[in-house]
């Protein structure tokens, strides 16, 4: 007997009833992106890092000391795992976490007035400038916050969060009319 699944993101019901055209500030989810946690091994820091920048169509997201995350939502996982097993295995490792994290992209004029509410950082552009990102708490869950633009953020939360995180924020921007939707 063969059994036929069917791929739904996890956020599927609860966008449902949200999904509207885009006001200013907005909550797009990101429905299939590549996501790879990737380690320097001992002294390799420097060597790690600047591999990572030099691949195309990847955006490095700092989480800790020699630790990062390898996000891409232009290729797929098996194109980035290829591209990432082609670094000397000596000085990385790297493993594939796409089916349990989910990336949220925050945009518009409040969105820092929004995140304000439930993050505990500063974002204010000189503090907190495009390209810089770090793990922290965001709605109590632990999460990885990126500054990918100038009214634009992504946030990365655990599968099993994303319900609880989703519903937060969209409390937290119910003031500025946020909206919601799936990326295009």
């Amino acid at each position: 007997m063969s059994v036929a699944y069917q791929n739904r993101h996890v956020l599927e019901d609860h966008i449902s009833g949200f999904e509207a055209e885009p006001n200013p500030n907005h909550l797009a989810v990101v429905r299939r992106p590549a996501i790879f946690s990737v380690l320097a091994h001992a002294g390799q820091e420097a060597w790690t890092l600047a591999a990572l920048k030099a691949m195309s169509d990847i955006s490095v997201r700092h989480v800790g000391p020699g630790d990062w995350l390898a996000v891409s939502e232009v290729l797929g996982a098996e194109s980035v795992a290829r591209d990432l097993a082609l670094l000397d295995a000596a000085r990385v490792s790297f493993f594939e976490q796409s089916d349990g994290r989910v990336v949220l992209r925050l945009s518009g004029p409040s969105v820092r007035r929004i995140l304000a509410k439930c993050v505990a950082v500063d974002l204010h552009p000189q503090v907190f400038a495009e390209g810089r990102s770090a793990n922290m708490l965001c709605c109590h869950v632990s999460a990885n916050l990126a500054r990918t633009g100038p009214d634009l953020f992504e946030i990365i939360v655990p599968r099993s969060y994303a319900g609880s995180v989703f519903e937060e924020l969209m409390e937290m921007g119910r003031e500025f009319a946020l909206t919601a939707g799936f990326a295009d």
